[in-house]
């Protein structure tokens, strides 16, 4: 009989409902449960493509004995940490401080006033490797409940108190210059792997927001180092086995130090940053490459992830089916000799084995290999390999797709948004435009409410109940802004100033300080706030960029002021740990550099000659420029105003601190004013 989490949009709190645990769903009343029955609280912490929430469910979750003692002596709570961020944020940082090191499944164990006194992340059936069992924990926590509980609640009011006294005050220092850019810069080349690209050691995940930074601080300083590290790490990345040679888009990490073996679930989140990036290191370069993953990662987005209302699923999978009925990890995605041989035939595969790296003993397991694009010497016959790879993704196709996790996400929408806009204009796809147009439209009709508050999911067209956090504002802001530069639709601004607003009343203090909860939500033991990125840029560094973005849109001096108060932290954190910061050190760029605001003026819609001068000021590199178009006396964006052709020809005007050059009608004096 399905428990009480049949009820839930979450994919991953579905995959749980038939479960013998008798699961709630994160609420006071499951609280009020676990004080009436004066239980304990176990809370569960998990996603849906985490191989090993999938790992802990089969042996523990799914097994009666262990289920009914749970039952009994607990009150079990399960939380998909993609749909509360929140809860997610506050207890991880809890285990983290307690054991060193976090990750999911997440397991702690509350008071039934939510105060945590226990911690872990996956428990085994059976004790192994210096592991206790599952059932070994559970045994202990309830003794320790029932025996010994002055000592629980002494120490969970302690870690309670603890984490209140980690609170982040740097929101009144002044945003960073030129001195704390430099140090970030030196701080990355000292971590950079100049043999394998990337910075740190296995496993290694994709650095998108430093890539970001780096390309903006080229920019503007010229800074050729910064150059060659975003452009040779993004070459690793696509070479390698982290990304899908076949069919595009980039799996969530690598578990090496040469990208070979990734981590295999897809994200949307990074597919939507990596898209980003490579359009940028295009747009700085003119790289082939860049131009292809920039195009075949937004192409895997909209062909995969994309939903029937117009958004943009969450995840793939890292397990899929091996043809055996036993989900294995990475099975979709590998492939040995024989393998190659059967859909190729063998001059064929001999030839693919060769391209993508595939050997007789593997790169992965079971003498199966990651395809890869290794350096090597020789020419191969293009239209060779388009075959071939042509023919291994229609064969790939039939094995048993990984599952897709449905939900859709407003920040990491917010993200796709912003990359599919650019990327179709730089690449004249409005396919892609177009893509991103839909997804704006379904969080604009389904996650915003009428006081333009944001649900931060939905699913099959039905917003879930949970309130966005500082990250869904941040994000859907700076996607529609991109949006709003692309179309040349004013409308997109015009959200994007009705979620600022929000940040700024509602998720700012009066140091200038980001939370990454309203001051209106739902009360946690604490109010999370964390300004530094993790697999997506920080909701505080999001903020910051959106914000100066829009105030260089419109003029808005308390925009502009709050982005430069919230980079105050960006100047505490970014000559320390800047891999960590990136985002962050961008929108720093941008400021930096102004940033420019560009308008651009026609005399009708659709103008030959102002199409060429918007897709111009697109394609410059001038660190977080902002772009408007329009017709002589459009009132669609502020920047238009007071704006009238030259001699009767399109112009564009550039202006920065306050200052505006001489408008120009010709693109190469305006590419020359933008790439300076």
């Amino acid at each position: 009989m399905p428990n009480r989490l049949a009820h839930e949009t979450s994919p991953y709190l579905l995959q749980h409902a038939d479960n013998p645990v008798d699961w709630w769903p994160w609420s006071a009343e499951a609280f009020e449960e676990a004080r009436e029955r004066d239980v304990p609280v176990l809370l569960s912490v998990g996603y849906s493509s985490c191989h090993w929430c999938h790992v802990m469910a089969a042996e523990s979750f799914e097994d009666e004995a262990a289920a009914a003692y749970l039952n009994e002596h607990f009150v079990a709570v399960k939380v998909d940490r993609e749909e509360r961020p929140d809860v997610d944020a506050v207890y991880m940082e809890a285990v983290q401080a307690a054991t060193g090191q976090g990750g999911w499944p997440m397991t702690v164990f509350l008071t039934p006033d939510a105060e945590p006194f226990y911690f872990g992340t996956y428990y085994p059936p059976e004790p192994r490797h210096g592991m206790p069992s599952f059932r070994q924990v559970l045994q202990g926590v309830h003794q320790a409940w029932a025996e010994r509980r002055d000592e629980v609640t002494d120490v969970a009011g302690k870690i309670v108190r603890d984490l209140a006294g980690r609170e982040i005050s740097y929101g009144d220092a002044q945003a960073p210059g030129e001195e704390q850019l430099g140090q970030a810069l030196l701080g990355l080349t000292r971590e950079y792997d100049p043999q394998r690209g990337g910075f740190g050691g296995a496993p290694k995940f994709p650095p998108s927001m430093v890539v970001e930074f780096l390309l903006r601080h080229h920019a503007r300083t010229g800074a050729e180092g910064a150059l060659q590290m975003a452009g040779d790490t993004c070459e690793r990345m696509a070479r390698g086995g982290i990304y899908d040679q076949l069919g595009g888009g980039f799996a969530r990490y690598s578990v090496d130090r040469e990208w070979v073996v990734p981590h295999f679930e897809k994200m949307l989140y990074d597919n939507a940053l990596l898209c980003r990036v490579y359009a940028h290191l295009w747009r700085a370069t003119g790289s082939d490459l860049a131009r292809r993953v920039a195009l075949e990662t937004a192409d895997f987005m909209v062909r995969e992830l994309r939903t029937a209302e117009g958004g943009f699923a969450s995840a793939l999978d890292a397990d899929s089916d091996d043809g055996t009925g036993r989900h294995v990890e990475g099975a979709y995605y590998v492939w040995t000799p024989e393998q190659l041989t059967e859909v190729l035939g063998a001059d064929d595969a001999a030839l693919a084995a060769r391209y993508f790296g595939v050997t007789e003993e593997g790169t992965f397991e079971h003498g199966s290999s990651v395809l890869q694009l290794p350096q090597q010497e020789g020419v191969f016959e293009a239209e060779r390999i388009a075959s071939v790879r042509e023919r291994l993704l229609a064969a790939r196709e039939q094995r048993p797709a990984p599952g897709r996790d449905d939900k859709v996400v407003a920040a990491w929408n917010g993200l796709a948004i912003a990359a599919l806009a650019e990327t179709g204009a730089y690449f004249e796809r409005p396919d892609l435009v177009e893509a991103a147009v839909a997804a704006a439209d379904l969080l604009v009709r389904l996650h915003l409410d009428e006081q333009a508050r944001l649900f931060r999911t939905s699913k099959d067209g039905r917003a879930g109940a949970h309130a966005g956090v500082l990250e869904d504002y941040a994000d859907v802001a700076e996607g529609l802004l991109a949006l709003a530069s692309v179309t040349g639709e004013g409308v997109w601004l015009d959200f994007a100033g009705l979620l600022l607003d929000h940040v700024l009343t509602r998720f700012t203090d009066d140091s200038g300080s980001l939370y990454d909860t309203a001051a209106d939500a739902e009360r946690l033991i604490r109010r999370p706030q964390d300004p530094t990125d993790n697999a997506t840029p920080s909701g505080w560094s999001a903020a910051a960029g959106a914000l100066l973005s829009y105030a260089a849109h419109t003029g808005s001096a308390p925009h502009r002021t709050a982005a430069e108060r919230a980079l105050g932290v960006v100047k505490a954190l970014g000559p320390r740990v800047p891999r960590f910061i990136g985002w962050g050190l961008a929108a720093a760029e941008a400021l930096l550099d102004g940033p420019r605001e560009v308008a651009v003026v026609g005399p009708a819609p659709g103008d030959g000659a102002t199409r060429g001068l918007h897709r111009t000021a697109l394609l410059g590199t001038a660190p977080g420029a902002v772009v408007a178009v329009g017709t002589v006396g459009s009132d669609e964006f502020p920047l238009l105003a007071d704006r009238p052709l030259v001699d009767g020809a399109p112009a564009a005007y550039v202006c920065r601190n306050f200052a505006c050059d001489a408008p120009t009608t010709d693109p190469e004096r305006l590419r020359a004013r933008l790439n300076s």
